[in-house]
């Protein structure tokens, strides 16, 4: 039942994926689409699927929307706060966009895998 669900959304955050692009090709009528869609899928990696797969762990309280909604502003929380103190410890900013996304997503796929192993 799990993978079925989790499918599910991830269905769903391509078609979210899909219908921001083509929205950013209707404002911005004049880019490139490749363009919109490199900043849509830079726009998901940083904030959107990390945050989203940490708010996983609410997923029987809250519905898509609103781990979807709550979870970009968690992401952007913890890109900004992790970025600061990343810097001051001597990480320099160019590496900031591969290495915090990176370790929200496996904290969030632990999530993941341990509430897929706790329902059986």
């Amino acid at each position: 039942m799990q993978a079925k669900d989790i499918k599910k959304e991830l269905v769903s955050l391509t078609i979210l994926f899909v219908a921001l692009v083509i929205i950013g090709k209707i404002v911005f009528y004049q880019e490139a689409i490749f363009v919109i869609a490199r900043f849509i899928a830079a726009f998901y990696w940083l904030l959107i699927l990390p945050g989203f797969f940490l708010m996983y762990y609410w997923k029987e309280r809250l519905g898509f929307l609103e781990r979807l909604l709550l979870g970009v502003a968690l992401g952007a929380s913890i890109l900004g706060i992790s970025s600061y103190y990343l810097g001051l410890l001597g990480l320099h900013i160019k590496y900031h966009y591969m290495v915090i996304p990176s370790v929200m997503l496996i904290i969030g796929l632990a999530i993941v895998l341990r509430g897929g192993s706790k329902e059986k």
